[in-house]
């Protein structure tokens, strides 16, 4: 078989196009940088140079492909995210129709029933909807929780304010995935010859409360009085901006936290609580944070 990976080399991508790579598909990786040509071709990979702006480039690239994976690069300039977000998705679209792919593997996010008020989140249900208009397409959306991986943007404050901070309580139950299990889940369903129409699948690794992460990750770095500080939708917008977020950025983020706070953006996750999707909890990771904070 055939697969088209958008995203490059990133923590979904890798571990993603190596496996495939390794049952012996003919996998083609789509990268902006041509210096990951040469690490994507040593994993028995074919390198895709070009833009995601650019849907002719999309459309040769993806024509002829059993299935692909479309997922939506990240964007901290300009002026609408949103509205960048749901144009990358509209390339896809374009591509897809163009080039006769009938199979395609889309990275969503939990949150994406909201259209409104959850920040990217509700550009990428947009691009659900979107796809889903499409005719003679079976489409699968993704929609893992908070990645595991995001925590490494938090080392700086924990070590130099000895906090972890949102504009969402300690209470709140979030759920967490492993970039490594949304990899394996979209292998399979990129090999499922049997899916046909359209759906979505909720993808965790753990849940956890802020209050129980700062306590994990208190011990894992020996510092016991790490604390979660909750921060208003004000403060944290402040915050962001101090620390040199782009104020378009900055609001989305802002809007995401608020979703989340007031239960709005798991609503829809926990009506339909999946199986955790694999074995690598919150606690797994760990190490790797306290690598990062050392080096």
């Amino acid at each position: 078989m055939h697969y088209v990976i958008t995203g490059s080399l990133g923590h979904i991508g890798k571990p993603l196009v190596t496996q495939l790579c390794k049952e012996g598909h003919s996998v083609t990786v789509i990268s902006s940088h041509v210096e990951t040509t040469k690490q994507i071709e040593a994993l028995g990979a074919k390198a895709a140079i070009g833009t995601v702006e650019d849907v002719q480039f999309l459309t040769e690239t993806f024509r002829g492909a059993d299935a692909v994976f479309t997922m939506i690069p990240p964007q901290y300039e300009g002026n609408d995210w949103k509205a960048w977000i749901v144009s990358i998705g509209n390339n896809y679209i374009s591509a897809i129709k163009a080039s006769g792919v009938k199979q395609v593997v889309n990275l969503s996010s939990i949150g994406a029933h909201l259209v409104d008020k959850c920040g990217p989140v509700s550009a990428l249900a947009k691009v659900e909807l979107a796809m889903d208009a499409m005719s003679g397409v079976n489409v699968r959306h993704l929609r893992p929780g908070y990645f595991y991986t995001n925590f490494l943007d938090s080392v700086q404050e924990i070590k130099q304010k000895g906090v972890m901070s949102g504009n969402y309580g300690p209470d709140v139950k979030m759920v967490l995935v492993h970039p490594a299990d949304i990899a394996e889940h979209a292998a399979k369903a990129l090999k499922d010859k049997y899916h046909i129409g359209r759906g979505f699948s909720y993808i965790a690794s753990d849940e956890k409360t802020p209050a129980e992460i700062v306590e994990l990750i208190g011990k894992a770095m020996n510092k016991p009085d790490l604390a979660w500080v909750e921060r208003t939708d004000s403060e944290e917008l402040d915050e962001m901006l101090a620390v040199g977020v782009p104020e378009e950025t900055a609001k989305n983020y802002v809007e995401m936290g608020a979703a989340l706070r007031l239960g709005h953006m798991s609503a829809d996750y926990f009506r339909n609580r999946p199986v955790m999707a694999g074995w690598r909890t919150f606690e797994s990771f760990l190490p790797e944070l306290v690598a990062a904070a050392k080096g």
